[in-house]
């Protein structure tokens, strides 16, 4: 079974060993078995899935939201690094609504392009929390 690290600035969210993680990348979602082939990529704005055994129905798994990061798979372990990292459970709707719409605003108002790239990563986190 490969281990999954799920670490954040705020420190670890989830350590330990999986039978499937599925990570949002670039090119799409990947699903990881063990012995899965080394690989490095970055991980897009979005949700990762975590199935703990190989008998957990889809919808029993895990999920967390989760910002841009760094992925990397070697030897049987999967280490995701991301900014932020919330499980579904954790998220309160209402907050996360709200957040979404003040990162709207936000975006309305950008006066220049880095401006609008921000308010635009803002939009992309709330409303992968609000999946």
């Amino acid at each position: 079974m490969p281990h999954l690290e799920l670490i954040t600035l705020s420190g670890v969210k989830l350590r330990e060993s999986v039978h499937e993680v599925l990570l949002p990348t670039p090119q799409g979602q990947i699903a990881v078995f063990s012995n899965h082939a080394p690989l490095v990529s970055i991980a897009v704005t979005g949700v990762i899935s975590v199935r703990r055994k190989s008998d957990t129905p889809d919808d029993m798994m895990e999920h967390y939201a989760i910002d841009q990061g760094v992925i990397e798979i070697a030897d049987d372990v999967v280490r995701v690094l991301v900014d932020e990292a919330d499980k579904d459970s954790e998220v309160v709707a209402k907050e996360a609504e709200e957040a979404l719409e003040h990162a709207k605003k936000l975006r309305a108002e950008a006066r220049d392009q880095v401006s609008l790239d921000k308010a635009q990563a803002l939009v992309d986190r709330q409303a992968t929390r609000l999946k």
